[in-house]
């Protein structure tokens, strides 16, 4: 291919870089400093998901074209307290959660419904996670790609349309193997397995899986040991599956 060809096709791709991977903890490390947060660029436009508490003052130096949201809770929304120029796009109920943000331009994302982006398109599934901040996932599309985006999650409210025809999952990171799923009343919140959502991608066909997110047994653990792990659960199930670090970047051609 010509030099000319392969600057399309690195143009016309969907980047995906990990700003941050660490989960609402105290612990933080070398790989998992920041507060989770993607970047998807695709051609001239770059969407942040998510601006939690410690890019507060700092997510400006990414300069991102729009930011997305996923839930309200301090780990991805509290970057925002004092305000953005760029367009923020959120659920209803994100909405009524950071509505005193000195934010002017507002975008309500309804569930099930798509909205682009810069060629960008993304649409929002509900999912189980907190009771009083209600989360969503992100289905995206961009040139040919899928993925599906969800940092937090106990479930996935219709999972087979939300993961049909991805060829990456982007999941939660808070525990390995021990559920972190609690009830109250008839309601679940809290926090699924990888184990689980490396079954989610077995039965979708998801050939590939990362996750983001990351608690204490990654952050406060050897990840020369949880790696692999995480790796071997991925073979048993068909599932290419790492953990993502803050840096990594992702190139969907």
């Amino acid at each position: 291919m010509s030099s000319e060809g392969n600057a399309a096709s690195e143009q016309a791709a969907m980047k995906l870089t990990f700003l941050g991977t660490r989960g609402y903890i105290e612990a933080a490390n070398r790989r998992h400093r920041r507060h989770s947060a993607l970047l998807v660029t695709y051609y001239d436009t770059d969407v942040m998901i998510d601006c939690g508490a410690d890019w507060k003052g700092e997510f400006q130096e990414i300069g991102p074209d729009a930011i997305v949201l996923t839930h309200a809770h301090p780990d991805h929304a509290f970057g925002l307290q004092d305000g953005t120029d760029c367009p923020v796009y959120a659920t209803a109920a994100t909405w009524s959660s950071i509505e005193d943000y000195p934010i002017d331009n507002c975008t309500e994302v309804k569930p099930r419904v798509r909205f682009e982006i810069g060629g960008v398109n993304f649409e929002a599934f509900p999912v189980m996670h907190s009771l009083r901040a209600p989360a969503v996932g992100y289905r995206i599309e961009a040139g040919r790609k899928t993925i599906f985006y969800v940092p937090d999650v106990v479930d996935v409210h219709d999972r087979e349309a939300a993961l049909a025809g991805c060829e990456l999952f982007i999941g939660d990171g808070a525990t390995l193997t021990k559920s972190l799923v609690r009830r109250h009343d008839d309601k679940l919140f809290g926090h699924t397995t990888v184990r689980a959502q490396i079954g989610w991608c077995q039965e979708a066909g998801i050939p590939r899986a990362l996750f983001t997110h990351c608690g204490s047994e990654i952050v406060e653990g050897d990840e020369r040991t949880l790696g692999p792990k995480v790796e071997e659960m991925g073979r048993e199930r068909g599932v290419d599956a790492a953990i993502a670090h803050d840096g990594m970047s992702v190139v969907l051609r």
